[in-house]
């Protein structure tokens, strides 16, 4: 078992960066395959990012070019760093863990997220 802590999360102006940070503790962090979803008021929880065990990373298209998403796992951390930001990004964002060399596209296919944390873009 994992448990998720999301932070770094705030309120930037577009165009501006902000980098996320989720610290893992309980199991061995490396061996999951990690994400970032988000999930904007009344809307469903859509994919942003994802690593596999080994590093490969994967992007949505709306975010290709703009995130990074990356893992230290000498520090049980996932990190999101965001930049040239948008409008269209604010959104509480979560960090999964999924117990496999995979990844998913959906939120429902991992085995534990955190509370999220709430980044909002002002236009």
């Amino acid at each position: 078992q994992v448990q998720l802590v999301e932070s770094g999360g705030g309120l930037v102006q577009a165009g501006g960066s902000l980098r996320l940070s989720c610290a893992a503790s309980g199991d061995a962090f490396s061996r999951y395959a990690m994400g970032w979803f988000r999930q904007a008021p009344g809307k469903d929880s859509q994919f942003v990012a994802a690593i596999k065990r080994g590093g490969s990373t994967y992007y949505a298209d709306s975010v290709k070019g703009r995130f990074t998403i990356s893992r230290d796992n000498a520090k049980n951390t996932l990190y999101l760093q965001m930049s040239s930001l948008k409008a269209e990004d604010t959104a509480v964002y979560y960090c999964a863990a999924r117990d496999s060399a995979w990844i998913r596209f959906e939120l429902k296919d991992y085995n534990y997220w955190g509370q999220g944390t709430q980044v909002t873009v002002s236009s």
